[in-house]
């Protein structure tokens, strides 16, 4: 069943405003995060409407790091990153989910955590699909 405020099950409106579609894989959905001060930063959300990782069966959550280490494969391949940092918060959006954020050596934040919406870099459609479709090229 569909919770109501939670933007990863709804979708529409709610996802757009932090996420751009990029991929589905058979434990969850991946989306380019609109806020691409890292270069192919991606969220990687559950298919399954859990809070935590101890909700999720064995095979569910093995099949979901599964998914997230292909992902972080493809980060690699496409964007050639430093590092890939991992994050997995959700205090208030109680939707198990990870950030999957690249980080590289010359940026801002090397040598620090990476913040969740410093607001500085924002793009187009267009932009944000040509992301995604190098993402799926690894991913295929």
């Amino acid at each position: 069943m569909k919770n109501e405020n939670c933007a990863y099950f709804v979708e529409g409106d709610l996802l757009a405003a932090f996420g751009y579609p990029a991929a589905e894989r058979a434990y969850s959905k991946v989306y380019v995060f609109k806020e691409q001060s890292h270069r192919g930063r991606v969220i990687v959300a559950s298919k399954h409407h859990v809070s935590e990782l101890t909700e999720l069966t064995e095979e569910e959550r093995n099949g979901f790091f599964s998914d997230i280490a292909k992902v972080a494969n493809a980060q690699h391949q496409a964007f050639h990153p430093d590092k890939v940092n991992y994050g997995a918060y959700g205090d208030t959006g109680h939707h198990l989910h990870f950030h999957l954020v690249p980080k590289y050596q010359d940026e801002f934040e090397w040598n620090a955590p990476f913040a969740m919406n410093p607001g500085q870099t924002t793009l187009s459609d267009g932009e944000y699909e040509e992301i995604a479709a190098a993402l799926r090229k690894y991913l295929a």
